[in-house]
């Protein structure tokens, strides 16, 4: 019964259910329950890895777990603390009126999702293409398994860029507090949700919500390869950037994550902080068949556009 009810349920129970909770006790001026709401929601994920996971083993820290509770722990405290500063930057912003404050609540967060998901689908985008911003960006994408708490193990000056990318248009705007403050939360849930190693389902929306299904992907250790599936909310900006990639017959291992080129990227969280301003940190593109080499700061492409049916592409390369 638990297993059924987590492969059909726990998407809306934690999209509905905590993002929605979230949403009324934002409302509500209730700010101080949000962190619960937060624990909450990993805590549920936990559970339902253990009930219904896509890789048994991924339930197996692999000298990770502490790593990712310390990523997990900053980054998060980071985006609480940086919603209390909102109003005071919407203040001196000339187009504070343009925000719909008149729409219901759930109306307003819904747009905020929207706009944020642009924002930061395209400096993920581009975190893919610009040397320095991959540099920042490998941490995330040194990962072994996919699990939910992996969704925030971000390089803390990336997840700075990501978010000012999606918050910046909003903060112009105007958005209230409490609106952002919903907001932040809806972007734990969805990591949580996006990495889950929880084998749920949800039919034909896979193509449209940015979810584990087509989120793993993306992980895939091959440059070119994946270096898809860019979206956090939804993958309508992947369709529009031709980035969306699926294949209903693949199936993922520990050994097709991570980076193929830098197997041995550190996993201690300092020397993960540190790693970007070494000289090991910059980043090559190989193409594996033809020898030639790319680097990422041209930002010239590899070739073809990967495949929509199966995501790879002939010539797929290698991070380095």
């Amino acid at each position: 019964m638990w297993k059924y009810l987590i492969r059909y349920g726990y998407v809306p129970f934690m999209l509905v259910g905590v993002n929605g909770a979230a949403a009324l006790l934002a409302a509500r001026g209730s700010a101080s329950w949000l962190v619960v709401v937060i624990v909450l929601a990993v805590g549920c994920s936990f559970f339902a890895e253990r009930i219904l996971p896509y890789r048994p083993e991924w339930n197996t820290a692999l000298d990770d777990a502490g790593r990712d509770a310390a990523h997990a722990v900053v980054n998060e405290t980071f985006i609480v603390a940086s919603v209390a500063v909102i109003p005071l930057l919407a203040a001196v912003t000339p187009f504070h009126r343009w925000w719909p404050a008149s729409l219901p609540f759930a109306v307003q967060l819904l747009i905020a999702v929207l706009v944020a998901d642009f924002g930061i689908t395209t400096v993920h985008l581009a975190s893919h293409k610009i040397g320095w911003l991959w540099r920042l960006h490998a941490a995330h994408h040194s990962i072994r398994r996919c699990y939910g708490l992996n969704g925030l193990m971000k390089h803390p000056l990336h997840q700075t860029l990501e978010m000012v990318g999606g918050v910046l248009p909003l903060i112009l705007m105007g958005i209230p507090v409490q609106v952002a403050s919903a907001l932040a939360v809806c972007v734990a849930v969805q990591l949580l949700l996006q990495h889950a190693n929880v084998d749920y389902r949800v039919g034909r929306l896979r193509s449209i919500l940015a979810l584990n299904e087509g989120h793993r992907f993306h992980h895939l250790k091959w440059a070119g390869v994946g270096d898809v599936n860019f979206g956090l909310f939804t993958l309508l900006w992947d369709h529009l950037y031709r980035t969306y990639s699926y294949d209903p017959k693949r199936q993922f291992t520990t050994d097709d994550l991570g980076m193929a080129a830098k197997p041995n990227y550190p996993t201690a969280y300092l020397r993960q902080l540190a790693e970007p301003f070494t000289a090991r940190g910059d980043c090559h593109f190989v193409d594996t068949d033809a020898g030639e080499a790319f680097r990422r700061t041209t930002g010239r492409g590899p070739g073809a556009a990967a495949s929509p049916a199966s995501g790879r592409r002939p010539d797929a390369g290698v991070r380095r």
